[in-house]
């Protein structure tokens, strides 16, 4: 049996098992690859071969990992995001496409200034893939990322070795600002906004496979956004911002939330390939108010 022809008994299977046919058409193919260690150059040319002959019993494991529901990503071990390659496992909320438009207004806002004397946060960093892919292309900034999760750091220290940035990002095992002296000029986050009610609602990739401390967030969603807002505009310095991603329909709520905070304001709003508004950038300004 060719490698093809193996692939599109798979697709068949991944579709039985729940998947559109079109996500079960790609994903059949990329396990298919990781199986074979083939890139694409490679599978488009010997795709019409035999296969080899401990092909059929790896690719069965991976896809029984994949029928039960069980991301690609962490299957594999990686996800591309901003262009690089990125370590990922189950102590580490995969990296989403969208994600990449917190990498986009970060650094709209550094354009043209001084990035040596900027202090960059990174809450909840998570892979570390925001941390990296903003090292990487600011080579004078100097970043600290946060996570709570000791497992996770773990995951996004190796990242940045892997991709030659760790000497320039702090890695601190924390909650938000604790324990981090000073004002940052910008922190960029991808809190978890997910309500308690929701979560039994989720596809199984994420509902059963993500960490749950990266994803969930009180009972409307919106405990770490309020805490990040509240942040931004007591220990921001003064013209910062907060660039933040956010769920489906919470928009007005942040707006709200942002109302409450007179030193703060809503400079930018991106939507996701979808039109869902999805990261907003928020600016601290000069007023300062004594908190009791």
């Amino acid at each position: 049996m060719t490698v093809l022809e193996h692939i599109g008994i798979a697709k068949n299977q991944l579709v039985n098992a729940g998947l559109p046919p079109d996500t079960a058409a790609i994903d059949a193919e990329v396990l298919a690859r990781h199986v074979l260690g083939w890139d694409t150059t490679k599978y488009l040319s010997d795709r019409q071969n035999v296969a080899p002959s401990v092909f059929s019993s790896q690719y069965s494991m991976v896809l029984e990992r994949r029928t039960r529901r069980e991301p690609v990503a962490l299957i594999i071990g990686r996800r591309e995001f901003w262009g690089m390659e990125f370590e990922v496992n189950p102590s580490v909320l995969t990296p989403r496409p969208e994600t990449e438009l917190l990498v986009e207004e970060t650094l709209n806002l550094v354009v043209d200034r001084d990035t040596q004397r900027f202090h960059l946060v990174d809450i909840g960093a998570g892979s570390g893939c925001l941390s990296v892919a903003l090292a990487s292309e600011l080579p004078t900034i100097q970043i600290t990322a946060t996570d709570i999760s000791h497992e996770a750091l773990t995951v996004a220290h190796r990242n940045a070795i892997r991709h030659g940035v760790d000497d320039r990002i702090n890695w601190l095992q924390t909650t938000y600002l604790d324990g981090i002296s000073g004002t940052p000029n910008v922190i960029v986050s991808n809190p978890p906004y997910i309500s308690d009610a929701e979560i039994a609602s989720l596809p199984p990739e994420v509902r059963n496979f993500e960490p749950r401390i990266a994803i969930v967030s009180g009972p409307d969603g919106l405990d770490a956004i309020r805490k990040l807002l509240e942040i931004t505009a007591h220990r921001m310095v003064p013209g910062g911002h907060l660039v933040m991603e956010f769920g489906m329909g919470q928009l007005e709520k942040i707006r709200d939330a942002v109302r409450g905070y007179r030193q703060l304001e809503v400079q930018n709003i991106r939507s996701d390939l979808q039109g869902i508004p999805r990261v907003i950038v928020i600016k601290r300004g000069a007023v300062s108010i004594e908190v009791s």
